[in-house]
């Protein structure tokens, strides 16, 4: 049978950025014949035994409660379990001094999932007929973004200033605050804090002055803290989560273990989360109670904060340190590559400047020699302007072994080496 896809439905059944690349990835690893990889493009979150450990407790509680059928035999607010909302605001209220009610908050199906609800309710064509743009003012961004919208040409990124140190090699992404326009044509701004792909974090000023050059024009800022503090506190640096009257706090559940069931959470202006909620009410009721009831203990009892900081943030922190030195010892250094800071996240973004190849090309001679990254011109949603940074970049998941990474950044080191030599002799 082969229906006739209405427009949205052309759009939406399309993968996108590195769901089309994941394709590539998983046909070449069933196809390996025996060849072994080192699998350096994972997004899925190590399954660290504490951080399982923690959800099998919080499971047991709940299977040994009256609550248990409630749970998971009943429907639930659109809102959210009333539960998880009552442990999440009295902890942000402890935690950073805020006051907020359940009226503040939203539980998702995933983050994702409350992209794709701001994108299509703040983000397209107004009832008057006007386009409100989705500004992304930090590109490479997450590549998620991309599929978000209904509504494409809605989806506007900025190319970002650099700040490089070339004799380190390293660099790290700032707005460019010169160009970055946040008017009355925008929707809504998106950005996550630490980013994927590339670990940055913006600085408290730079997320205060983009949340002011906002507040005139009555536009919400979502914020993506899925790897930010207090859970599950990916960030390497110390960085403040920001909340105001147009910021909209949004978190995941997903790299604090529990990826599979689908937790998202929005904390922010009611008038705004109200709207989010009556858009989930009529796509999918509620998000799965099960996840939340766990969650719910997790986040009251403190557990889930304290593992946070004592264990997931070191694991990837000591995984990227192992990236830096590897490419370090590894690296020739007459070649121009650059390693973006390591700031956060479970990635590492390694820029090689002027390369003679592009990014696709690139990570197919890397799975020559059995590694494989990720091509970083799929972290460019929005951006439409030609710029040849967009295919110099590469993602490195953290979330191989120690040993794997290392051989990995030995091996990339010397396809590097190749590539530039190759080049520089064909001249």
């Amino acid at each position: 049978m082969n229906p006739v896809l209405t427009q949205f439905g052309a759009q939406m059944s399309q993968l996108t950025g590195v769901r089309a690349i994941m394709k590539d990835i998983i046909e070449t690893l069933r196809a390996g014949d025996g060849q072994e990889f080192i699998n350096l493009s994972a997004g899925n979150p190590v399954i660290l035994p504490e951080v399982e450990q923690l959800w099998r407790d919080c499971t047991a509680e709940l299977l040994a409660s009256n609550e248990y059928g409630e749970v998971v035999c009943r429907y639930g607010s659109s809102q959210g379990y009333q539960p998880l909302i009552e442990a999440i605001a009295q902890d942000f209220n402890q935690r950073y001094g805020l006051k907020l009610s359940d009226r503040n908050i939203l539980i998702t199906p995933g983050s994702q999932a409350l992209y794709f609800y701001a994108a299509n309710a703040f983000g397209g064509y107004t009832t008057s007929g006007n386009l409100k743009q989705i500004v992304l003012p930090l590109s490479p961004d997450y590549t998620g973004y991309g599929g978000v919208t209904l509504i494409p040409e809605a989806l506007v990124a900025y190319k970002p200033a650099l700040d490089i140190d070339a004799s380190a090699h390293r660099f790290k992404y700032r707005p460019d605050f010169s160009q970055l326009e946040i008017n009355e044509t925008t929707g809504f701004v998106l950005f996550s804090r630490p980013c994927n792909p590339t670990g940055n974090v913006l600085t408290d000023e730079e997320v205060q002055k983009i949340a002011a050059l906002a507040t005139p024009h009555n536009v919400p800022v979502l914020i993506d803290s899925a790897y930010a503090s207090p859970f599950p506190a990916l960030n390497f640096t110390d960085m403040t989560p920001a909340f105001g009257d147009n910021i909209v706090h949004c978190m995941s559940l997903s790299k604090a273990g529990l990826p599979g069931e689908r937790v998202g959470i929005a904390i922010g202006d009611e008038q705004v989360i109200r709207v989010l909620e009556s858009f989930q009410t009529n796509l999918c009721i509620h998000s799965s109670r099960y996840g939340q009831a766990i969650a719910a203990r997790a986040i009251a009892s403190g557990a889930l904060a304290e593992i946070s900081t004592q264990v997931i943030r070191p694991y990837y922190q000591e995984k990227f340190t192992v990236v830096e030195t590897s490419l370090d010892q590894a690296m020739p250094q007459e070649i121009p590559w650059l390693l973006h800071r390591g700031e956060g996240a479970i990635f590492a973004w390694l820029w090689l400047q002027d390369l003679p190849l592009t990014d696709w090309e690139f990570y197919q001679r890397l799975k020559q020699v059995g590694v494989i990254v990720v091509p970083g011109s799929s972290f460019f949603p929005g951006l439409r302007e030609d710029w040849p940074h967009k295919q110099q970049c590469i993602r490195i998941s953290l979330t191989a072994s120690n040993e794997e990474i290392a051989i990995g950044m030995q091996r990339l080191a010397k396809v590097v080496a190749e590539v530039y030599q190759l080049a520089a002799a064909s001249e």
